[in-house]
């Protein structure tokens, strides 16, 4: 996947005046952050120079709220997020195998997402479905009882 970071200059803009309203607030920094992972989607090298030399803070302090916080991402993600759970019941049940066949499918390892960011694959643990196991999701559409099988009809749904 290519990591070249393309914004739009509405994204920029919006940017620009949402650091400048966080000037003199006190810890603006996880609040800008989170502004602009809502704007790009991800936190790109470009905006966390730009969110750190905005509120006079160290490249390093951003860099490390944003890689010591789950909710932030570095990387783009893709419009649907697979997720293949391998807790324990859908491991059991042959989950393996799923997340084996989506790999295949979509020339990903769990946290890639495709050249053109439509996918995003994600090994999970436990969603709550142990009675469907194995258990995938594809965004908020949840597939149950899977066999490796079942992979390329579920993703083609989603070529749109």
């Amino acid at each position: 996947m290519s990591n070249e970071f393309i914004e739009t200059a509405e994204q920029r803009e919006q940017l620009r005046r949402a650091l400048e309203e966080l000037k003199g607030v006190d810890g603006p920094l996880m609040k800008a952050m989170q502004i602009a992972q809502d704007i790009y989607g991800y936190l790109p090298y470009e905006v966390q120079v730009r969110i750190a030399d905005a509120l006079d803070v160290p490249l390093e302090e951003v860099y490390g709220i944003a890689t010591f916080y789950a909710q932030f991402n570095l990387n783009p993600k893709g419009k649907y997020t697979v997720g293949v759970c391998l807790g324990t019941a859908c491991y059991v049940k042959g989950s393996g195998k799923v997340i084996e066949r989506v790999k295949e499918k979509l020339g990903l390892e769990p946290g890639e997402t495709t050249a053109d960011r439509k996918f995003t694959l994600m090994a999970t643990r436990c969603i709550g479905c142990c009675g469907l196991a194995p258990v995938m999701t594809v965004g908020d559409d949840v597939y149950g009882n899977l066999v490796p099988e079942n992979v390329d009809e579920i993703l083609a749904k989603y070529n749109d």
